[in-house]
């Protein structure tokens, strides 16, 4: 299987739950000038490998651009990123910019970083999001070994300048260059010398610098760095908390013993109740979905598949199941993305029971019981419960929820095609792009082609293409809409919630800002 389907399942049971790590119990927090973020426990701190500890990462490094509410894009290690065709990249540095040793950032570090962690044999686990650089497939060969350890698109021409060549012309290449997409982040050439050592202990480029080495199942402080050349951090140090128990780090933040912790979706009815002002919820780049077997004839009329979404009183789960933090999603891509359009769905995305049986009948009904299927372990029970209770009501049609062993199981049914019914769906993306999203859930290579059935249709590619090669973003989302509106001729998943992420917070943070629904570390003030 492709990593990216096992990595996105992966980054699922990390939205849901602090799924690993050792609780290091409830010490007293006496840090005036820090704050503790409580997380799950990290996989790796190093870029190009890490898929759960992106807000380590972020106070770590510092990426080549940022991207605004408007969509607007903004250097910061970089000083630009242009094209005359959207195909080659030039891209200049800043002066003066050094890692956290002091060796100096430069373009080879850039070049250098990008190809070990695309180069296939060495297996790192961000190493897709380099796939549309020319010579990313010379790395990563479908049979054989590579020949060659660097991609032929990356060219370094300066100390602070190299180019980027793409396999096709992408407008949105520059927003891939943000905080999330972590692969493109550069290394120092001592982190070659010992990597396992520097996966311990990373010296980044950004606003906070390792006091320690991160040791499994502890917690580990950075501390704000004299030699950052950007935006100064509002607060000195910060200290990563891993715990196993969502539970017990929520107490630990309601008692003041730690400060930050995302809100664990079990305790999104209490929150308000137990913080008050202090739960925060963001918009998020994130959609949850019901995907099918789509080859499991049963499921093969779309109009099946629209009864099912007509079925589910989304108002009423958010309001059940996840305290009224969510948004019932009426397209494919959340409003947070640059020129996203809500509605595209239209009345499939709406409640309408009396429709949703007349048009099951229309498909010749449904033979059989339906079986909604999810991971177990990840606290989704009472969720599909819920969902099955209204299909079965609606439809007048027995419907169970089965969950899996655990997120490895549920992965296992999806890339075996053993799956048993419609499953539970979820895409965050990296990128506040509609590209990411759309290649990844409909096309078969975009990173998600087990999570939804593996779905593919010629015009909904074509579109993508078109508006990948647009010339600017108002062009790539008119595109992006057509592409909706062709995929949804087919509706090959149920979309179901735009995804809020929501804090809580102690009384010690006064102001926690973010960036697209995720905190902005470096931003965090406290009193």
């Amino acid at each position: 299987m492709r990593r990216g389907a096992a990595l996105t399942l992966i980054a699922w049971a990390a939205t849901l739950t602090l799924i690993t790590g050792c609780s290091v119990g409830t010490p007293q927090h006496s840090d005036p000038d820090g704050f503790v973020f409580a997380t799950g426990e990290p996989d790796h701190l190093t870029p190009g490998r890490q898929t759960v500890a992106y807000d380590q990462m972020r106070a770590l490094f510092s990426p080549l651009v940022s991207v605004d509410d408007e969509g607007t894009v903004h250097g910061v290690a970089a000083k630009s990123v242009t094209s005359d065709d959207n195909v080659t990249w030039t891209i200049t540095l800043r002066d003066g910019w050094t890692f956290q040793n002091g060796e100096p950032v430069t373009a080879e570090s850039y070049v250098k970083a990008w190809n070990y962690v695309a180069y296939g044999p060495h297996a790192w686990e961000d190493s897709g999001q380099l796939a549309g650089i020319t010579g990313y497939a010379d790395l990563n060969p479908e049979s054989g070994k590579p020949t060659t350890k660097t991609m032929s698109g990356l060219h370094v021409t300066g100390e602070h300048t190299f180019t980027v060549t793409l396999t096709g012309a992408d407008s949105s290449f520059p927003l891939q260059l943000t905080s999330s997409q972590t692969a493109f982040f550069p290394m120092p050439e001592a982190a070659y010398d010992d990597l396992d050592a520097y996966d311990r202990k990373p010296v980044g480029n950004g606003p906070y610098a390792m006091t320690g080495a991160w040791k499994p199942g502890g917690e580990f402080t950075v501390q704000a760095w004299d030699g950052y050349r950007g935006e100064a951090p509002r607060t000195q140090r910060v200290t990563f908390r891993s715990y196993q128990d969502q539970n017990t780090a929520y107490t630990d933040v309601l008692s003041g013993s730690a400060d930050v912790l995302t809100l664990p979706a079990e305790k999104m009815t209490s929150a308000s109740a137990d913080f008050g002002d202090r739960l925060h919820t963001y918009d998020a780049a994130g959609i949850d979905y019901l995907g099918f077997p789509l080859w499991d004839e049963r499921y093969d009329d779309p109009r099946v598949r629209e009864a099912i979404s007509m079925a589910i009183d989304r108002d009423a789960v958010n309001k059940a199941f996840f305290g009224g933090l969510y948004e019932p999603a009426t397209s494919l891509t959340p409003p947070s993305m640059i020129g996203a359009k809500e509605g595209v769905c239209g009345k499939y995305c709406e409640f309408h029971p009396e429709d949703a049986k007349a048009l099951l009948a229309e498909a010749g009904g449904f033979d059989g019981t339906i079986t909604l299927v999810y991971p177990g372990g990840a606290g989704l029970d009472a969720l599909y419960q819920g969902y099955a209770n209204q299909i079965r009501q609606n439809l007048g049609v027995e419907t169970v929820a089965k969950p899996t062993t655990d997120f490895a199981s549920f992965n296992t049914e999806l890339v075996e095609k053993t799956v048993d019914g419609p499953h539970f769906g979820h895409w965050g993306a990296l990128y506040p792009s509609q590209q990411g999203t759309l290649r990844a859930l409909l096309t078969p290579t975009g990173g998600c082609a087990p999570c939804t059935g593996y779905y593919q249709d010629d015009d909904v590619d074509t579109l993508l293409a078109r508006a990948s090669g647009a010339d600017d973003e108002d062009e790539a989302a008119d595109y992006y809409a057509k592409v909706q509106d062709a995929a949804f001729e087919d509706f090959p998943i149920v979309p179901t919630f735009f995804d809020k992420y929501s804090y809580v917070t102690s009384e010690k943070i006064t102001d926690l800002p973010d960036v697209r629904g995720d905190v902005a570390i470096a931003e965090v003030t406290v009193r």
